[in-house]
């Protein structure tokens, strides 16, 4: 697991003074990350400054995204709805922020069980995107490939006590769909090898994290060393993509090599396009570089 805190701090002054993050146009799930990122430096150094960020962020994501029920994707007037994987990511944040201040926990059980009935069809899965005030499924989506993935994992970081009828739900969803799952794109195998390691004796985690290694082992281009976006694009490179699957390679423990030469590849790569300043982009490369408490207990002690 990497360490490097100095690339991080780096980064967080770089963004800071272009006014690209935390100071520029907030977006639900960048600023997960961030919560995590900031509770990992936390976490790494002991300086308060760093929980008080997390808390200030968290407070900054209510006042300009929050919603009666939930929280809109993002603030930009393109990023209204809502999307499920968005909110279960920032639950997960609040159950890291919930282990050092309770009331966090507290707010995630409450958003989850505000959230649920309206996002999970039971026996048949988890409605993608959904309009923002939750009445209704956003026109043109359908139901989400990981979603009950994420939503089991973030409720059962959260409270497995107090969220026990929603995690059998999705438990039951992931049952029915996990053996004939197959992902075939660059973040979204990060994100199920991340998922994959909370629980990894579980029968759906032991599947998904063979069939996600290796798919992900069909994307890898070397040289120059890079995961390609899927089999029907290996040539199309995100670098938030692959800093997705960084974190999840590292939570896997499986080859470390490859998450140094996708690191040290980005570090120079322009798409020459909006994504060269995105948050996302950044963010998620400090996450790649610290990934912290992104991982559990016992991967988070590895060395690194």
């Amino acid at each position: 697991m990497l360490r490097d805190v100095d690339y991080v701090l780096a980064k967080l002054d770089w963004m800071r003074s272009e006014r690209i993050w935390p100071n520029g146009l907030r977006y639900l799930w960048t600023d997960a990350f961030g919560v995590v990122l900031y509770l990992s430096l936390y976490r790494q150094t002991g300086e308060e400054r760093w929980l008080d960020a997390a808390e200030e962020l968290v407070g900054e994501v209510d006042r300009v995204l929050g919603r009666p029920r939930g929280y809109r994707i993002g603030e930009a007037s393109d990023r209204d709805g809502q999307y499920f994987h968005y909110l279960a990511m920032w639950l997960f944040a609040l159950a890291r922020l919930g282990d050092v201040k309770p009331e966090y926990r507290a707010k995630g059980i409450a958003v989850a069980k505000a959230i649920h009935p309206a996002f999970v069809l039971p026996g048949r899965g988890v409605i993608w995107k959904m309009q923002e005030d939750l009445r209704a499924p956003y026109p043109g989506y359908g139901l989400g490939a990981i979603d009950a993935f994420d939503g089991y994992v973030s409720y059962r970081c959260l409270d497995p006590r107090a969220l026990t009828d929603e995690i059998d739900e999705m438990r039951t969803l992931i049952e029915r769909q996990y053996r004939t799952l197959d992902i075939d794109q660059d973040l979204g195998l990060g994100m199920l090898l991340w998922l994959c390691h909370f629980f990894p004796t579980e029968d759906w985690a032991r599947v998904q994290t063979e069939r996600s290694l290796a798919a992900l082992d069909r994307l890898w281009i070397d040289p120059p060393g890079y995961y390609g976006r899927a089999s029907y694009a290996p040539h199309a490179r995100i670098a938030f993509a692959n800093y997705g699957v960084s974190l999840g390679l590292q939570a896997v423990n499986q080859w470390p090599e490859r998450v140094d030469r996708l690191n040290t590849y980005f570090d120079v790569y322009r798409s020459n396009d909006e994504y060269d300043r995105e948050a996302i982009t950044h963010v998620m490369a400090c996450a790649s570089h610290l990934p912290g408490l992104f991982l559990n207990a016992d991967n988070r002690d590895r060395g690194g």
